[in-house]
């Protein structure tokens, strides 16, 4: 065998032990995304946190089951749970301080997922605290916009302005007294923890106070039924809605609670027994 013939061998060999076939790398795992949704409990009390393992792609998220994923709380792993076939996990775990922290599920060792992790916060507050419900439409600057506000998750959530004053007043409302629910409706067809995300990002790049994001199921009787549940649970507190539309504050008004619309709408919608805000500075009169 010639000089150039063996080095060519060798050379050959080497790439073949060095890169052998069917040992899966980093290369070979699935690229994925983390979806995980606010939480909402009381001090020693369980909550029930839900995430989901998606795959990473521009339209279509499909679950990806079978993996192994871990929440942090505290710097610390305090639960475990493995996906189901539609990429959904439920972690159970009981915080002993009050306040909203920020939570994490990330995935645990997995040879066909790349590590990634979601965030999202856990409101632990006493069921005795005042609390405010938040209809995200009254957060939302649209002046030019003649229907309905585009629903959280059609539109591209950074070309969204605020209300003004919107976050320095419910900044100056949640200092000492009220903690605040933001409620969003899910549009058909969308991943309700996808929304929740694109949500809570929504408020933090523009300064509002933290709080629990809470996201409805498509529905006309979604927040009446959840309100309720709230109410049965305990949460009595729950009693000023403030938003934008006719249907959210009619369902305050139906359960003789309050309810504050802002900005203010033309009369045909403003129903009996609503209190009228022309702008958010005005709001805190109306308490």
């Amino acid at each position: 065998m010639t000089t150039i013939l063996r080095r060519a061998w060798l050379f050959s060999f080497f790439i073949i032990i060095s890169a052998p076939a069917g040992i899966p790398g980093a290369a070979d795992k699935n690229s994925a995304m983390l979806f995980v949704a606010d939480a909402l409990t009381s001090p020693n009390q369980v909550a029930r946190i839900e995430a989901r393992l998606a795959t990473k792609g521009l339209l279509m998220n499909a679950g990806l089951g079978g993996e192994p994923l871990e929440l942090v709380a505290e710097g610390k792993v305090v639960a475990t749970a493995m996906t189901g076939g539609d990429g959904k996990a439920v972690f159970s775990y009981t915080p002993k301080a009050q306040g909203v922290t920020p939570i994490q599920v990330r995935v645990g060792s997995s040879p066909r997922v790349t590590p990634t992790e979601g965030q999202a916060n856990l409101a632990v507050w006493e069921r005795r605290n005042s609390i405010l419900a938040i209809e995200m439409a009254a957060l939302i600057d649209e002046p030019s916009s003649p229907g309905p506000i585009p629903a959280i998750g059609l539109t591209f959530e950074s070309e969204r302005k605020p209300m003004p004053d919107a976050a320095e007043e419910l900044g100056k409302l949640t200092q000492f007294y009220y903690r605040v629910i933001y409620i969003v409706a899910s549009p058909v067809g969308a991943d309700g923890l996808h929304v929740n995300m694109q949500t809570r990002e929504w408020l933090k790049a523009h300064k509002f106070p933290t709080g629990y994001v809470l996201v409805l199921q498509p529905g006309e009787n979604a927040l009446g039924a959840k309100i309720d549940e709230f109410h049965a649970a305990g949460w009595k507190t729950i009693k000023i809605g403030i938003g934008r539309t006719k249907a959210f504050a009619e369902v305050f008004l139906q359960r003789r609670l309050e309810a504050v619309i802002v900005p203010e709408p033309a009369k045909a919608g403003v129903p009996r027994k609503a209190k009228v805000a022309k702008a958010w500075k005005d709001v805190r009169k109306k308490l």
